[in-house]
């Protein structure tokens, strides 16, 4: 029982730092990639598509991102899309591509970067930490329906706590990493 609560929280908690990851993806640093379209939507015949659904992304150079819709039909709203995003970029049409071109970052919007960035790792930590609460409360409920003893689970939270304090240091080095990329000039 005790094993199982710890395990669904150590993999809950995997989860969390993951999609911590993929959140620091999307904040834009020096050089323009793919996954900062990840999280744009498009309607398509009605319905809202995942940008990367319907186009192929290339990168000829740094700031640059080539997007190639599979449907042409759909390039209209895909720039509307990507135009009504908050990536700040207006992607330019010649009729077969949409040319997204990424400014140079100035030392400000570098500083707001960063403050986003630390927000999105404080969200993450504060996830690791509600599963961590979800399953400290698990443990003493098993412990008070007596189906445990009080040594058991007094074990069972300090591994509770190492696992804990694992996540979040990632979240950190996460965080430590992307505020060294957003200040490499």
């Amino acid at each position: 029982m005790i094993n199982d609560i710890l395990n669904e929280a150590d993999g809950k908690m995997d989860k969390s730092v993951e999609a911590t990851r993929e959140e620091f993806a999307t904040i834009r640093a020096g050089r323009a990639t793919p996954s900062m379209f990840n999280k744009i939507n498009v309607d398509y015949y009605g319905s809202m598509t995942p940008l990367q659904q319907l186009a192929s992304f290339t990168s000829p150079e740094p700031r640059i991102i080539m997007i190639s819709p599979f449907d042409m039909g759909a390039m209209a709203n895909i720039e509307k899309a990507i135009r009504d995003s908050d990536l700040g970029i207006n992607p330019a049409n010649d009729g077969k591509v949409l040319r997204c071109v990424f400014p140079e970052l100035t030392e400000e919007r570098r500083k707001e970067y960063i403050k986003i960035a630390r927000q999105k790792a404080e969200d993450g930590r504060v996830a690791v930490r509600n599963l961590r609460r979800t399953a400290k409360q698990n443990l003493e409920k098993l412990e008070k329906d007596g189906e445990v003893g009080q040594d058991d689970v007094v074990g069972a939270e300090k591994k509770l706590d190492s696992v804990t304090k694992k996540h979040t240091d990632a979240i950190d080095e996460m965080l430590k990493g992307k505020e060294a990329e957003l200040l490499e000039v």
